[in-house]
């Protein structure tokens, strides 16, 4: 088993928004909310957390598979609750894949593989959310 922690400190003690500064081991970043925000607040970050480790896991396995690919984006796309808690209530994690001879049973199973075996953060939100991930492939 690991640990790990995060320490979190209030970067905006008066004022309209909330700003804190994290550090997690060697990474630092900040959260935020209010207006003007430059940012993203904790519930963006999980929508780019799904999506930012459901892609390391894809573009690693296409990359074992030596397949060409030239570009690599993910859209994600969260529906959430109305009432508080406003938790999210389904994601999608759309997967654009540019590249040469790109083949689609290859972009398929490495999705699959990282939702059902490797991608962390989609297991810890499988429980509560409808996960769901799609690909396109488009020429290079």
């Amino acid at each position: 088993m690991s640990t790990s922690t995060a320490h979190l400190e209030l970067e905006t003690v008066e004022g309209n928004g909330l700003r804190f500064g994290v550090r997690t081991g060697k990474v630092a970043f900040t959260l935020e909310s209010g207006p003007d925000v430059k940012y993203p607040n904790p519930v963006q970050a999980v929508l780019c957390a799904v999506a930012g480790c459901s892609g390391m896991d894809v573009i690693s396995l296409l990359r074992k598979k030596r397949q060409r690919v030239t570009g690599y984006e993910i859209q994600v796309t969260g529906v959430r609750r109305e009432e508080h808690p406003r938790a999210f209530t389904s994601i999608e994690i759309l997967h654009r894949v540019r590249g040469h001879d790109v083949s689609p049973d290859a972009v398929a199973d490495a999705i699959r593989l990282s939702d059902t075996k490797y991608c962390s953060v989609h297991a810890m939100l499988e429980p509560a959310v409808k996960l769901t991930s799609r690909f396109e492939i488009l020429p290079a």
